[in-house]
């Protein structure tokens, strides 16, 4: 019996070196800005191991009209800088360092959790923009 090796595009994958960060970083970013510039206040792109993590900070929205219910309870300026801290999670991407490939799992947040998906494009591999204009859904 033969066996077929077959790269799985959801395990696996290679640490992600120094180099490849700073340039995945600026890429990312500048696609952002070129693309989705007003819609986010902050991109926040960070590794660990395999991994790279998109994420974007956004002007919340709290009614005009909110109000405290009881004594106590956080006013609306003290809501909208609390909601400030929390980022949205747009994706994240795995890196694949023999195929300069990368795979995306989007945040569900249904779930509270990274789900294994495909590039809009509907391929298995991508790159760290397609991974981004996937997980920009959230932003639109």
């Amino acid at each position: 019996m033969r066996k077929t090796w077959v790269l799985s595009p959801h395990s696996g994958g290679s640490p992600i070196p120094p180099a490849v960060q700073e340039e995945t970083r600026r890429r990312i970013l500048a696609y952002a800005k070129k693309h989705y510039s007003g819609k986010y206040t902050r991109i926040d792109v960070r590794f660990r191991g395999r991994f790279c993590y998109i994420d974007a900070f956004v002007e919340p929205y709290v009614p005009r009209n909110y109000r405290r219910r009881k004594k106590g309870e956080e006013t609306r300026g003290q809501r909208i800088e609390r909601m400030r801290k929390f980022p949205t999670h747009l994706c994240r991407l795995r890196y694949f360092a023999g195929f300069n490939k990368w795979s995306l799992a989007f945040y569900s947040y249904s779930h509270e959790t990274y789900e294994p998906s495909f590039f809009d494009t509907g391929d298995d591999f991508g790159t760290p923009e397609e991974g981004f204009e996937t997980g920009a859904v959230y932003l639109r």
